[in-house]
C-alpha cells in the first residue's frame, strides 16, 4: 500500500503522514511528499555498481527518560522497514492510560495518531473536540492511495519519560463509515483499522508544530484546503480547526526536551535482517545525552522539512528524510524495474549508486550516497523484515524520498520550527 503527503498550503504546509509501506504478501509501490537530488555541483546521479559500505553509527541506549527504544519488525501486519515504538495514551488529568505498542515512528509528518481497537475502552473517555461552528470535530487524512478517518480528541501523551500534556490528537476509525464525507475525503480505500494501516498508529515527529497549519486554520483556505470536518450526527462538512485544535506533535509541547529529537538506528546487513533496533532521543543540547555532534551538518528546511533546492539527476526538486517511508523513492528511468506485484519497484543487475545532493535553505550543501538493490531478490527469503538498500519509483510526486533506508547507522536530527521568535526547522547528520 502506498502512502503521501498531501501538500495542503500555498505556504507549503502540508497536510500530514509521509508514510511508504510495502506488506510481505501483497508488494505495492510506496512512497512519500517532496524530495530530489544529485551530484555535488552537477546535480548528476552516480551510476557505478557495487555497494558502499555505509554509515555505521551506533545508537545509545534508551535507558534515559529523554529516549525510547526503536523497533523494526514484522509488526501488526508483515510489513517490512516499519520502525515502531511504544506511546502511552491517557485520559488529561487521570490515571487512566493505555500503552499502545507498535506505533509508526514518523518524521515526515506531525501529531499523534491511534487506531481505535488500540486504545479499547480509553478512547470513549478521552474528551471530543468541539468545531467552532458546532459539532464534533473530525479529521481526514489523505493518502496517496487511501485515507484515514476519526475525531479529534483531547489526550496526554507520554513517550517513555517525556509527556505532552492535553493535546489534540486523531482516533483513527472511531466514526461510522456512514460518516465519510463523500467529497473532499475519500481519496481510496479506507485505512482505518491496525491491518490497513499497517501500525497501531503514528506518532509523527518531524518539524512542525501541527498537522495542517494555515490551510486549515485560515477562513479563505477552508474550502479547498481544510481536512478537518464539523460532524452532527451523520452529516460531516469541511471547516475551519484553529491551530490550538490541530493534531499536535507532542515534542514541541514536552516540557524540557521540546526543542528537536534525534533518530538513531543500528547499522544492519546489505542483504537485510529479520529485525533492527535503534533509539529516539528528544531534546538537543538540552540533557548530557543529546549534544550536537562534532562533523554534521545542518540544512534549514521549510516548514515540512523539506529540503526543497536539492539536486537529483540535474533537476533541482524537494528532497525529505522520512522514516515513515520504508525505503528509497525517486524517479531514474536508468535503473529496471521488477515485474509482477514489484512493478514499481527497482531490480538492477547488481547493486548501484546513486548520489542525491542536499542543500538547505541556508546554503548547506552536501552529497548523500545511496544503494539501490535488486529488490526481488531482496524479498526472496522471506524472513526479513529490515532493509538499507529498498528502492522505487515515487511515483507522480517530483521528489526525492530519502526513506528509512537512509536512517540505518545514522543519528538524524531534526529542529523543532520554533518561528517566528526561535529556531528555523533543519535536520542533520554526518556526511
Amino acid at each position: 500500500m502506498r502512502f503521501a503527503k498531501i501538500e495542503k498550503s500555498i505556504h507549503v504546509v502540508k497536510a500530514v503522514l509521509a508514510i511508504c509501506v510495502v506488506s510481505m504478501t501483497a508488494f505495492v509501490a510506496g512512497c512519500g511528499g517532496g524530495g530530489g537530488g544529485g551530484d555535488g555541483g552537477g546535480g548528476s546521479s552516480s551510476s557505478s555498481s557495487g555497494a558502499n559500505n555505509g554509515p555505521s553509527q551506533q545508537p545509545i541506549a534508551a535507558n534515559a527518560p529523554n529516549t525510547v527504544a526503536v523497533t523494526v519488525d514484522r509488526g501488526v501486519a508483515n510489513l517490512i522497514n516499519i520502525p515502531t515504538v511504544s506511546v502511552t495514551i491517557c485520559q488529561p488529568g487521570t490515571t487512566n492510560c493505555t500503552v499502545v505498542d507498535h506505533v509508526l515512528l514518523d518524521t515526515g509528518s506531525f501529531g499523534v495518531r491511534i487506531v481505535n481497537s488500540a486504545l479499547g475502552s480509553l478512547a470513549s473517555s478521552l474528551p471530543i473536540q468541539q468545531a467552532t461552528a458546532g459539532g464534533q470535530l473530525a479529521e481526514c487524512t489523505h493518502f496517496a492511495d487511501g485515507f484515514t478517518w476519526g475525531t479529534t480528541r483531547t489526550a496526554t501523551v507520554q513517550i517513555s519519560g517525556e509527556v505532552a500534556s492535553n493535546i489534540p490528537i486523531q482516533v483513527i476509525g472511531d466514526l461510522d463509515a456512514s460518516t465519510i464525507p463523500s467529497g473532499g475525503c475519500v481519496n481510496g480505500a479506507a485505512e482505518n483499522t491496525a491491518q490497513a494501516l499497517g501500525a497501531n498508529g503514528i506518532v509523527g515527529i518531524g518539524v512542525a508544530p501541527i498537522d495542517c497549519g494555515q490551510a486549515c486554520s485560515v477562513q479563505a483556505n477552508v474550502a479547498q484546503f481544510s481536512n478537518y470536518y464539523a460532524c452532527n450526527g451523520t452529516n460531516c462538512v469541511r471547516t475551519l480547526a484553529e491551530r490550538e485544535k490541530q493534531v499536535a506533535n507532542p515534542v514541541p509541547n514536552f516540557p524540557v526536551d521540546n526543542n528537536g529529537v534525534i533518530v538513531q538506528m543500528a547499522p544492519i546487513s546489505a542483504s537485510g535482517q529479520a529485525s533492527a533496533t535503534g533509539t529516539v532521543v528528544f531534546g538537543i543540547g538540552t540533557q548530557s545525552n543529546n549534544g550536537q555532534e562534532q562533523g554534521i551538518t545542518i540544512f534549514t528546511t521549510d516548514a515540512s522539512g523539506d529540503l526543497v533546492n536539492s539536486k537529483f539527476n540535474n533537476a533541482t526538486t524537494n528532497t525529505f528524510l522520512d522514516s515513515g517511508s520504508n525505503g528509497y523513492f525517486f524517479q531514474d528511468g536508468s535503473i529496471p524495474l521488477c515485474t509482477g506485484n514489484l512493478a514499481s519497484f527497482y531490480c538492477p543487475g547488481t547493486t548501484l549508486q546513486r548520489t542525491v545532493t542536499l542543500v538547505g535553505a541556508n546554503g548547506a550543501n552536501g552529497n548523500v550516497l545511496l544503494n539501490v538493490a535488486n529488490t526481488q531478490n531482496l524479498l526472496s527469503a522471506g524472513s526479513n523484515f529490515a532493509f538499507n538498500d529498498l528502492g522505487g519509483q515515487i511515483g507522480s510526486l517530483s521528489a526525492f524520498d530519502l526513506g528509512l533506508p537512509f536512517f540505518f547507522g545514522r543519528h538524524v536530527y531534526y529542529g523543532m520550527d520554533k518561528r517566528p521568535s526561535g529556531q528555523a526547522p533543519f535536520v542533520a547528520f554526518s556526511l
